[in-house]
């Protein structure tokens, strides 16, 4: 099961979706921040591949089976969200509760049958879009993690 793991790259992706609406000038310090870290100033490393965005989901609606090339981390901010790794049960994600897919790990997420899910998303590669999931697959029993 791929549930949420503490690894550099999550950690890299939650430090990501803190600083998205930042904007700073590679590789020089967060000086507007400086009174608020010890021994120096962090500076910002930038990856084109990485990308955070929030996604809107009536309900009802999900996404196709797909996988990213270096996994990927969901969080829910509002509703209620629903993702499978393919081949195990349906989970539900409720507002606060992060969800770690890994690398090449086939899987869908979207919204409850019955409730929206505003969700923000954080990856960095390639996405591979496959089939989409069935209304039988959807409709499947889900369960609390």
């Amino acid at each position: 099961m791929q549930l949420l793991r503490t690894r550099p790259r999550f950690l890299l992706a939650a430090a990501a979706v803190a600083t998205v609406t930042t904007v700073l000038t590679l590789g020089e310090p967060i000086s507007a921040w400086q009174s608020n870290f010890m021994g120096g100033a962090p500076t910002r490393g930038d990856d084109e591949n990485l990308g955070a965005i929030k996604l809107r989901f009536p309900a009802g609606v999900r996404s196709n089976w797909h996988t990213h090339e270096w996994g990927q981390l969901l969080m829910v901010e509002e509703g209620r969200a629903l993702t499978q790794v393919r081949d195990e049960p349906i989970y539900e994600m409720l507002p606060g509760e992060p969800w770690w897919t890994g690398p090449d790990i086939e899987h869908w997420h979207g919204a409850a049958h019955d409730e929206h899910v505003l969700q923000i998303t954080v990856y960095e590669g390639g996405v591979n879009w496959m089939d989409p999931v069935t209304d039988e697959e959807y409709r499947a029993p889900s369960r609390r993690r």
